[in-house]
């Protein structure tokens, strides 16, 4: 088989010409040419309405209810001034009085008188004295014992102790012991107390 050679002549040769495109020309409905759409922008140049604004400040606001018929919030409640705990009254059922805590001998010199809160520590504070003579003005009852050592006279020697307050948790409470002058714990009790009450114990000396 003999292949068939052919040549062409450069004549015969499509001519290049390079490929232009453009955008395509938009019509409208009637087949004329789309301008397009055009862009509204508010005008901020032309000149604004006036607005008298000392005119409308000065205006009276409009009220929905009559000043006549409103109440300031609170009137007529009647507030009571104090403040933390209250103290029970007397002949109530909380109310705890005086406290005979009974009657000792000593012939010692003195006698040392100590007292702790013995329930829950609440800031209780009692006055001491003896023979209606103060002793200790203010004593504070802590966890722990304290006290002072009280001179005995002949014959009877009452010691008072007077509630001043009943610290945050109602009643006053503590335990109060007695040491002669050698050392020897000659009494135990316990107190409980109202404000204002007294616990009182009386020690005789012959």
């Amino acid at each position: 088989m003999i292949p068939f050679l052919g040549w062409s002549q450069v004549g015969d040769l499509p001519d290049q010409k390079p490929l232009k495109i453009e955008a395509a020309n938009k019509l409208d409905k009637d087949g004329k040419k789309d301008k397009g759409t055009a862009l509204r922008i508010p005008d901020v140049i032309k000149e604004q309405p006036k607005i008298n604004f000392k005119d409308s400040m000065g205006r009276k606001p409009v009220k929905m209810l009559d000043d006549r018929k409103l109440v300031q919030a609170g009137a007529g409640m009647k507030i009571d001034p104090k403040v933390g705990p209250r103290t029970a009254k007397e002949g109530s059922r909380d109310h705890f009085p005086d406290q005979n805590l009974g009657e000792i001998k000593s012939n010692g010199e003195f006698v040392g008188v100590v007292a702790r809160d013995h329930e829950f520590v609440d800031g209780d504070r009692v006055k001491i004295y003896l023979n209606e003579t103060v002793v200790d003005p203010n004593m504070l009852l802590t966890g722990a014992f304290k006290g002072v050592n009280i001179d005995l006279n002949k014959g009877f020697n009452r010691i008072t102790f007077e509630a001043l307050n009943e610290g945050s948790s109602s009643p006053n409470t503590a335990q109060v012991d007695v040491y002669d002058d050698k050392g020897q714990l000659i009494y135990s009790n316990k107190w409980l107390l109202s404000g204002g009450s007294r616990a009182s114990l009386v020690i005789t000396k012959e």
